[in-house]
């Protein structure tokens, strides 16, 4: 394969600062709803970006719970991710919607979410993904996927018929962004790429070089 044959001429979209919301959360719900609408699979899938003790970066998929000042996500406490965000507690999410040639970069600090809301949320999941909360110890060794399944069929029968609770160590983060980036893609690879950086109470908003 012929990698440094593959290439898209983008040409579905332009991004104008004329045109842009002056508020970036809420242009981020607008195309957020137009990358819904276009049946983009699992438009709320976001890359999450963190960084360890070592100093290394780190990433992996996570999913968009809740948007409205802040990003909001949930996770094992222990996991990799949870380790790292107790270290460095700044982060960014990557959202690349290809079906409309668009990727927003979003950068900020992250705290954990109160556990109220954690709870709230655990318990609007399906059952099966409550017990799953519980079997796995994220990120850690595991032997073999037997002793997963065995201990997802022990847990299934000992909260059969009653309400399973919250495990402590899982509950949800919120980022508070202080950097955007909205990229459209163009012909030529003359992309529109526009920032939003926060000053103070206020955005600045800015077009860069592609």
């Amino acid at each position: 394969m012929n990698l440094a044959a593959l290439r898209e001429n983008y040409q579905k979209g332009e991004l104008l600062e004329t045109t842009v919301d002056k508020d970036p959360i809420q242009q981020f719900k607008i195309w957020f709803q137009e990358a819904s609408n276009a049946k983009v699979p699992e438009p709320n899938a976001m890359f999450l970006s963190t960084v360890g003790h070592d100093n290394k970066p780190a990433g992996r998929i996570v999913l968009l719970k809740h948007v409205d000042e802040a990003f909001s996500f949930f996770t094992n406490y222990h996991s990799r991710k949870g380790a790292e965000l107790a270290h460095h507690a700044q982060a960014s999410l990557t959202f690349f919607w290809g079906e409309l040639e668009r990727q927003v970069r979003i950068e900020g600090r992250v705290h954990k979410m109160s556990e109220v809301l954690s709870t709230e949320y655990f318990h609007q999941r399906p059952r099966e993904s409550q017990l799953g909360a519980w079997v796995s110890d994220q990120s850690s060794r595991v032997e073999s996927r037997e002793y997963l399944e065995q201990r997802y069929a022990e847990l299934a029968k000992e909260y059969e018929g009653k309400e399973i609770p919250k495990p402590a160590h899982w509950g949800g983060y919120e980022l508070i962004p202080d950097y955007f980036e909205f990229w459209q893609g163009r012909p030529s690879r003359l992309h529109d790429r526009i920032v939003y950086e926060k000053t103070g109470q206020s955005w600045e908003r800015y077009r860069i070089a592609p």
